[in-house]
């Protein structure tokens, strides 16, 4: 039912459209309606808030996060992440207790993510040459193992930030500013997870 709701009211409360080209090449990945309407609900809450809205900025983050409860695993990282953006925007607003709470959450679902990463799925990137097809090829083994040590490293940086999300000097990662360029264009798990790892609130 949750799905049936995304794709027919998407448009009218979330300000785009559940079923546009995106949304059927990440369908044909394998992706749930859920996987894109959540990166994308949290990708413009984070864009309201740089810009200043922040109370539309916080419907956007309790948008993203109701559908994280409904349509993601209790282990999924990106429940932490929509948990780790209320407990921003909940010490932002002096909601402290609440904001505690968010980050606790956060931190519990936090502890899984070296399995999340070793179980991520990996797909083919597009590559610039046949060349660097060929090799991608040759060295899958490689290539996914030095994919999943780098994407480790982004999210023991993260797991730091997680830690004092509620303190007055936060752990000083940038998140939300490298998601553009960390992004994958392909989806799979390596982009949700980023997704989990990169799309919270930076703080100045």
């Amino acid at each position: 039912m949750s799905f049936t709701i995304t794709n027919m009211f998407a448009p009218r409360i979330w300000g785009f459209d559940a079923g546009d080209s995106e949304m059927r090449i990440a369908r044909a990945a394998g992706w749930s309606r859920a996987d894109l309407v959540w990166e994308r609900l949290t990708e413009a809450a984070l864009g309201d808030w740089e810009a200043g809205r922040h109370g539309r900025a916080l419907r956007g983050f309790r948008q993203a996060y109701l559908l994280a409860r409904v349509a993601f695993a209790r282990s999924d990282l990106r429940r932490a992440t929509a948990h780790a953006n209320l407990a921003i925007a909940g010490s932002a607003g002096g909601r402290f207790d609440r904001a505690e709470r968010h980050q606790r959450a956060a931190l519990t679902i936090w502890r899984g993510a070296q399995d999340r990463i070793a179980a991520m799925e990996i797909r083919p990137r597009a590559r610039s040459s046949l060349f660097h097809l060929r090799m991608e090829a040759l060295h899958r083994d490689t290539y996914h193992g030095n994919l999943r040590l780098r994407i480790g490293r982004i999210v023991e940086e993260t797991q730091e930030t997680l830690r004092t999300l509620t303190a007055p000097n936060g752990a000083g990662h940038r998140h939300a500013a490298r998601w553009r360029g960390e992004k994958p264009s392909v989806h799979d798990g390596t982009r949700q997870i980023l997704g989990a790892c990169l799309l919270i609130i930076d703080r100045a």
